[in-house]
Protein backbone atom coordinates (compact mmCIF):
# COMPACT_ATOMS: atom_id res chain seq x y z
CA UNK A 1 0.00 0.00 0.00
CA UNK A 2 2.55 2.58 1.31
CA UNK A 3 5.40 2.75 -1.12
CA UNK A 4 8.05 4.96 -2.44
CA UNK A 5 9.68 4.41 -5.86
CA UNK A 6 12.81 6.16 -7.69
CA UNK A 7 13.79 6.73 -10.79
CA UNK A 8 16.00 8.71 -12.91
CA UNK A 9 19.32 6.55 -12.32
CA UNK A 10 21.83 5.67 -14.79
CA UNK A 11 25.59 5.70 -16.00
CA UNK A 12 26.95 9.00 -17.03
CA UNK A 13 30.35 11.11 -17.76
CA UNK A 14 32.33 13.39 -15.32
CA UNK A 15 30.51 16.90 -15.20
CA UNK A 16 26.57 15.40 -16.24
CA UNK A 17 23.90 15.74 -14.63
CA UNK A 18 20.94 13.21 -13.55
CA UNK A 19 17.26 14.33 -11.84
CA UNK A 20 16.20 11.49 -9.77
CA UNK A 21 12.40 11.36 -8.55
CA UNK A 22 10.71 9.23 -5.94
CA UNK A 23 7.39 9.18 -6.03
CA UNK A 24 5.08 8.22 -2.95
CA UNK A 25 1.42 6.16 -3.02
CA UNK A 26 -0.24 5.70 0.42
CA UNK A 27 1.12 8.75 2.09
CA UNK A 28 0.86 12.14 1.52
CA UNK A 29 4.81 13.75 1.93
CA UNK A 30 3.31 16.81 2.58
CA UNK A 31 2.72 15.79 5.92
CA UNK A 32 6.68 14.34 6.34
CA UNK A 33 10.18 14.93 6.23
CA UNK A 34 11.51 13.59 2.88
CA UNK A 35 15.16 13.29 2.05
CA UNK A 36 17.63 11.55 -0.08
CA UNK A 37 20.22 9.06 0.91
CA UNK A 38 23.40 7.20 -0.67
CA UNK A 39 24.38 3.71 -0.40
CA UNK A 40 27.36 2.68 -0.92
CA UNK A 41 28.09 -1.69 -0.04
CA UNK A 42 30.21 -2.06 3.31
CA UNK A 43 29.40 1.66 4.37
CA UNK A 44 26.48 3.21 6.46
CA UNK A 45 24.21 5.17 4.94
CA UNK A 46 24.94 8.66 4.61
CA UNK A 47 22.22 11.56 4.21
CA UNK A 48 22.44 13.52 1.56
CA UNK A 49 19.26 15.88 1.27
CA UNK A 50 15.84 16.50 3.42
CA UNK A 51 12.97 18.84 2.19
CA UNK A 52 9.77 19.53 4.37
CA UNK A 53 7.13 21.84 4.76
CA UNK A 54 7.82 24.86 4.30
CA UNK A 55 10.07 23.85 1.30
CA UNK A 56 13.13 23.70 4.30
CA UNK A 57 16.06 22.31 2.94
CA UNK A 58 19.06 20.78 3.91
CA UNK A 59 22.18 19.42 2.44
CA UNK A 60 24.14 17.77 5.36
CA UNK A 61 27.16 16.52 3.12
CA UNK A 62 27.95 19.54 1.79
CA UNK A 63 26.52 19.02 -1.82
CA UNK A 64 24.26 22.49 -2.08
CA UNK A 65 26.23 23.83 -5.06
CA UNK A 66 25.60 21.28 -7.28
CA UNK A 67 22.53 19.35 -5.64
CA UNK A 68 19.03 20.91 -5.40
CA UNK A 69 16.14 18.45 -3.35
CA UNK A 70 12.20 19.79 -4.16
CA UNK A 71 9.01 18.13 -4.05
CA UNK A 72 5.42 18.65 -5.59
CA UNK A 73 2.80 17.92 -3.22
CA UNK A 74 -0.27 17.00 -5.64
CA UNK A 75 2.43 14.53 -7.54
CA UNK A 76 3.40 13.21 -3.83
CA UNK A 77 6.89 13.48 -5.64
CA UNK A 78 10.52 14.23 -4.40
CA UNK A 79 13.08 15.35 -6.92
CA UNK A 80 16.79 15.46 -6.59
CA UNK A 81 18.52 17.17 -9.47
CA UNK A 82 21.51 16.31 -9.13
CA UNK A 83 24.19 18.46 -11.41
CA UNK A 84 28.28 18.48 -12.38
CA UNK A 85 28.25 14.90 -11.40
CA UNK A 86 31.69 12.96 -10.21
CA UNK A 87 32.75 9.70 -9.72
CA UNK A 88 32.08 9.88 -6.04
CA UNK A 89 28.55 10.65 -6.61
CA UNK A 90 28.40 6.74 -8.06
CA UNK A 91 25.87 5.28 -5.06
CA UNK A 92 22.09 3.70 -4.86
CA UNK A 93 20.13 6.91 -4.22
CA UNK A 94 17.48 6.15 -1.85
CA UNK A 95 14.31 8.59 -0.30
CA UNK A 96 12.96 8.16 2.72
CA UNK A 97 9.94 10.15 4.63
CA UNK A 98 8.99 9.73 8.64
CA UNK A 99 6.72 12.36 10.68
CA UNK A 100 9.34 12.49 13.44
CA UNK A 101 12.40 12.65 12.00
CA UNK A 102 15.64 10.72 9.56
CA UNK A 103 16.48 7.90 9.35
CA UNK A 104 13.05 6.79 9.70
CA UNK A 105 11.60 5.01 12.45
CA UNK A 106 8.19 4.38 11.74
CA UNK A 107 8.41 5.92 8.33
CA UNK A 108 9.44 4.57 4.97
CA UNK A 109 12.06 3.78 2.77
CA UNK A 110 12.28 2.96 -1.01
CA UNK A 111 14.36 0.97 -2.88
CA UNK A 112 16.68 2.98 -4.36
CA UNK A 113 18.21 3.56 -7.59
CA UNK A 114 21.81 3.87 -9.38
CA UNK A 115 24.02 6.24 -10.29
CA UNK A 116 27.29 5.62 -11.62
CA UNK A 117 29.57 8.33 -12.65
CA UNK A 118 32.19 7.34 -14.93
CA UNK A 119 35.45 9.98 -15.63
Amino acid sequence: QVQLVESGGGLVQLGESLRLSCVATGVSIARYLVGWYRQIPDKQDELVATIRFGNDAQYPRGDEGRFTISKENDKNTVYLQMNNLKPDDTAVYTCAADLVGLPPGSGYWGQGTQVTVSS
